[in-house]
């Protein structure tokens, strides 16, 4: 998944509402009807209707309509892309410290090289 991917922006966009993700932690226990995920997360009919439109945009959601009710489980597919975008840059963590101290390093270096060669 590239960086500037229009499904990225969706899905991190989505994820940035703690509603949402209420949503997306409770489907990933187990799929639900709408309705019983609005009652478990306190939320109005309306309110849960627009936030699983917004999962849904994202490509986080799979809806399924079996006679009058709609039942919702996380799209497995589309987390595992995000999670691979995520972990492209575990190569180049280590710890926050440790990535800080090699910078201020290296910075140092260059600038002890350049005033050596002005000598």
């Amino acid at each position: 998944m590239k960086y500037e991917s229009k499904q990225l922006d969706a899905a991190f966009t989505a994820l940035a509402n703690k509603h949402r993700r209420a949503i997306v932690y409770r489907l990933s226990l187990q799929p639900s009807s709408i309705s019983d995920l609005a009652n478990e997360l306190k939320l109005s009919l309306p309110a849960i209707h627009k936030h699983i439109g917004i999962l849904e945009g994202a490509k986080l959601l799979k809806r399924r309509k079996s006679g009058r009710s709609n039942f919702l489980a996380l799209n497995r597919d589309a987390l595992t892309a995000l999670r691979r975008w995520i972990e492209q840059y575990h190569a180049y963590w280590g710890s926050n410290k440790e990535s800080l101290e090699n910078y201020v390093k290296w910075i140092e270096k260059g600038e002890q090289k350049r005033s050596n060669s002005k000598n």
